[in-house]
Order: C-alpha cells, then structure tokens, then sequence
C-alpha cells in the first residue's frame, strides 16, 4: 500500500491537460521546438506539437511547463518500435 502511494505522489507518466488557451505538461523530456507558432516537447513515448499564435511558456519548472497563446492544433507523434 505504500509502494501505491509513493507512485501516485512521485507520478512520472507524461500527461497533458488543456485549458481555454493553455495547456499544462508534465513529465516530458525535453523542449525540441519553442517557436511563436509552434513548440515541440519530448516526452517517453514520442512528440507533442502545440500550433497556434504567440504561443509562450509561462512557467518552466523541472520537467513541468505551462504553454499559453491561442492554441489551433495539438500532435501527439508516438515512437513506434
């Protein structure tokens, strides 16, 4: 019961949540495209593509970001092995 807990409080699984013009990402790897119109983040499993206009991180913690800007499309490109 405890391991639960531990995994729930240290969750390390990618995961997105989308808000009226922001999104907030958790647990990526890394930050490959930060571009106005464009941001592209790795993460396990593949690539996260934010589209959209003036796009800009509000916040840049550890492996936690929080994009906002007037968002049009979001990608999800998966690793295929």
């Amino acid at each position: 019961m405890i391991r639960q807990l531990v995994d729930y409080i240290q969750e390390k699984e990618f995961r997105f949540t989308c808000f009226t013009n922001r999104i907030h990402i958790v647990n990526y790897q890394k930050i490959l495209i930060l571009e106005d119109e464009r941001i592209s983040i790795e993460y396990n499993d593949g690539v996260i593509v934010i589209k959209g206009n003036n796009l800009r991180v509000s916040r840049l913690l550890d492996e936690e970001m929080l994009i906002y800007g007037k968002i049009s499309q979001i990608e999800m490109k998966s690793n295929e092995k």
